[in-house]
């Protein structure tokens, strides 16, 4: 742990994993991207067993116009439905060039079991080797397919919800946001964790949070250095960072969740109370000596709280649409 970490007062049961935990990368090179990918699926447990209640299936569902299928895994309640069924579009994190939907296999089947909900996670393309728009476009494809299967797939249309953390916290964001402006499928809520919205770097925690574990202002500048692509120009769409929309209004009611030590907290504050302004319905949750994806240590009271949370506010969302 660094001498500047020392003065972060995080919370006691976070604080002994800290210094196994991996700070500032370079991810200057594709082979360097790759490399942080294996080493972020080498931290996610392996071999947890299927839930009992859920079955989980594999398909492809055509994507955006010209490019390739996407993969989606959709997660089903094993009891038979007596009416349709919510839907949880789920968008895994990884900086925009990490992750896969493997790594949220728990999170989906507890939500698809607590909540009797279908939970459908997207595969989608990962930068550098494909930036800005292609993987947004991949979950737009892939709320589309949802919604346009819903009665095949036993799924009620007025409930869909979308959700993501950090990285696709910012993709749900953005899919929320084209979703609204493209006309597209009605989504009742959104759940932000985390979330990656604003490529400008500029808020006091991301200035101040240099060298925190996980997440830090380095990883940050290579995380939208290579999202926005080679041919960024400097006029960047609110579809990539959010935080550069201008108009909030008419998005469905969120949840967002901040980390008090993460360089992201302060734009998802900020989301959240630009929403509350443009009159979106808004929870937000700040949780105190966290960091950047601290929920890795599951067994800390404060991972757990936030794990119960997320899943009662999708709960409570999903039912209240029903009423």
């Amino acid at each position: 742990m660094t001498e500047a970490m020392t003065q972060y007062k995080f919370d006691p049961e976070l604080s002994p994993l800290i210094p196994h935990l991996p700070t500032s990368m370079t991810f200057e090179t594709l082979e360097q991207v790759q490399n942080a990918r294996d080493g972020l699926l080498a931290m996610i447990p392996a071999g947890q067993p299927p839930h009992p209640d859920v079955v989980m299936e594999d398909r492809s569902v055509p994507g955006p116009k010209g490019a390739p299928d996407v993969a989606i895994r959709i997660y089903r309640p094993k009891a038979t439905a007596a009416a349709p069924r919510p839907a949880v579009l789920e968008i895994h994190g990884g900086g925009f060039m990490m992750g896969n939907i493997g790594m949220m296999d728990a999170w989906c089947q507890t939500i698809a079991a607590r909540i009797d909900a279908i939970v459908l996670s997207v595969e989608y393309r990962l930068a550098p080797e494909n930036p800005f728009p292609a993987g947004l476009e991949d979950c737009y494809a892939a709320l589309l397919w949802t919604a346009a299967n819903a009665t095949q797939l036993g799924i009620d249309p007025a409930r869909i919800a979308i959700a993501g953390q950090s990285a696709g916290g910012g993709l749900a964001a953005a899919t929320a946001l084209l979703a609204r402006d493209r006309s597209g499928p009605t989504l009742c809520f959104q759940l932000l964790e985390i979330p990656e919205l604003d490529d400008r770097l500029e808020t006091p925690s991301m200035r101040a949070f240099t060298d925190t574990p996980l997440w830090n202002r380095p990883n940050a500048q290579w995380s939208w250095r290579h999202y926005l692509g080679s041919a960024h120009d400097g006029d960047v769409s609110p579809y990539a960072a959010p935080a550069r929309a201008k108009d909030l209004s008419g998005l469905p009611p969120a949840y967002v969740s901040t980390m008090e030590f993460d360089p992201l907290r302060d734009e998802g504050i900020h989301y959240a109370l630009r929403l509350l302004q443009a009159g979106v319905s808004v929870e937000l949750h700040s949780y105190p000596g966290t960091f950047h994806g601290s929920m890795v240590i599951p067994t800390a009271e404060v991972s757990k709280r936030g794990s119960e949370e997320s899943a009662h506010v999708l709960t409570r969302a999903l039912r209240a649409e029903a009423a």
